[in-house]
């Protein structure tokens, strides 16, 4: 073997900027690997659009097939994102013997099963480092460097657009959510379409393959509670600086032995925790496992450089285990395919943390007692209460700070609460991580 040959399928962002680092870091790459490696065919519908890269054009084809069936290509490289055609070229990948490296997330979350059991049977390796917080080599830390723990905690931001709205709003108070999603799409960091990102549905795929990696759970993402970031208002952003707490859209899973908190939904994070300090468009995991204690990883998340990094030091990984003629070395989720988790997803109403509540009362004598009734009612424990002036239509905000309580409780008693006459529209709920409410 005198060269490792690399298809790329899918020349967009991400497959740009494995094209520039493979043509810029071209003799660090084959130092590290005692080989040349080279990208061979470059696949992609549209081959005449300038990427600001440049490239043979006799290496680009609009046909993929180019790049499945020529047999001196080992390592094929899925950038072009989505279900379909990507899980199609992804199969006959392994089918014709070749490894394949992807930062395909969504594809994965939903598929991830299949894909993995098809690569073990194939005997074939298939990276996807990129596929959760950009540069951030996590999936690699979770599946080897940090194999020795059990975790029992894992808290992370893994969405740089959402985080940088709600850091925007926590810098500028008083400016509204929408107000921000339009500087972030101007700026590039959100979609026309934002939903994947601020519905937390990107998010949600990431957190999957986490809690794969963690616990050796698999599930799809519809068995996850998931939350966004819509609803979220200045006043809230306000009054979390108020409490001394930032919010952040958080994936957070708790190990209680063989039952496992897996969640995703805005959370508010006392000021001085490690993650409330990681602002726009980072990433950040935070871990606790119970050998090597507080870990904290911290970086890019998404963008052409971090995440091309990540992709190309899967394809140098993978090209590595060419070389010693081996594949599988290490099972893509960290456990064997045969492998069957006892443990189970807490269902969400069974969860039980820290709450702050927003209600928009009537300012009249006996409203906070009738409220105050309600959580007494359902054993709920009021840590503090807030309230506002009222505004021009005679209701106030009125803020709880729970101690610890039942999901299931206070989903009820805000039903019974929104029921009262003199409290207006939906209350607003959210989360708070912070071991000091207990």
């Amino acid at each position: 073997m005198r060269e490792i040959s690399i298809g790329l399928i899918g020349f967009g962002t991400v497959g740009s900027g494995v094209v520039k680092i493979l043509q810029q870091n071209k003799d660090i790459l084959e130092a590290r690997v005692g080989l040349p490696v080279r990208l061979k065919r470059i696949a992609d519908i549209d081959i005449v659009s300038d990427r600001g890269v440049p490239v043979d054009p006799a290496l680009l084809t609009t046909d993929a097939r180019e790049i499945l069936e020529d047999p001196d290509i080992s390592i094929v490289v899925e950038s072009i994102g989505g279900y379909e055609p990507a899980k199609s070229f992804i199969l006959e990948a392994f089918r014709n013997g070749k490894q394949v490296v992807t930062a395909n997330k969504a594809l994965l979350a939903e598929h991830g099963p299949e894909i993995f059991r098809a690569a073990h049977e194939a005997r074939v390796d298939i990276a996807f480092e990129a596929a959760v917080a950009g540069g951030i080599p996590i999936l690699r830390s979770l599946r080897e460097g940090l194999v020795a723990n059990r975790f029992e905690k894992v808290l992370a931001i893994l969405n740089g657009t959402c985080n940088f709205i709600l850091t925007a709003m926590s810098e500028n108070p008083g400016i509204s959510f929408d107000e921000v999603l339009r500087q972030a799409q101007e700026l590039g960091y959100a979609e026309a379409d934002p939903s994947l990102d601020v519905d937390g549905i990107d998010a949600a795929h990431k957190l999957v393959l986490v809690l794969s990696l963690t616990h050796g759970i698999r599930l799809p993402v519809k068995s996850i509670y998931v939350e966004g970031i819509r609803r979220i208002e200045p006043f809230d952003v306000i009054m979390a600086r108020e409490f001394a707490y930032k919010i952040k859209l958080l994936a957070v899973i708790i190990s209680h032995g063989d039952v496992v908190e897996a969640r995703l939904h805005p959370t508010m994070l006392p000021e001085h925790h490690p993650l409330a300090r990681v602002d726009g468009v980072f990433n950040g995991i935070y871990l606790r496992g119970d050998m090597v204690g507080e870990q904290l990883f911290y970086g890019r998340g998404a963008g052409m450089g971090p995440t091309a990094s990540a992709v190309v030091g899967d394809v140098i990984e993978t090209a590595r285990n060419i070389i010693r003629g081996e594949a599988g070395r290490v099972p893509p989720l960290g456990y064997p395919e045969n492998w069957k988790s006892a443990g189970r997803v807490m269902d969400m109403k069974e969860i039980v943390t820290s709450y702050y509540l927003r209600i928009q009362a009537m300012d009249r004598p006996g409203v906070l007692s009738k409220i105050s009734g309600i959580m007494a009612d359902h054993h709920i424990s009021i840590h503090s209460v807030v309230q506002k002036r009222r505004d021009s239509s005679g209701t106030v905000p009125v803020v709880f700070l729970t101690h610890l309580a039942r999901e299931a409780d206070i989903q009820d008693a805000c039903s019974k609460i929104g029921q009262l006459d003199v409290v207006e529209g939906p209350l607003m709920i959210m989360r708070i991580e912070d071991e000091n409410l207990a």
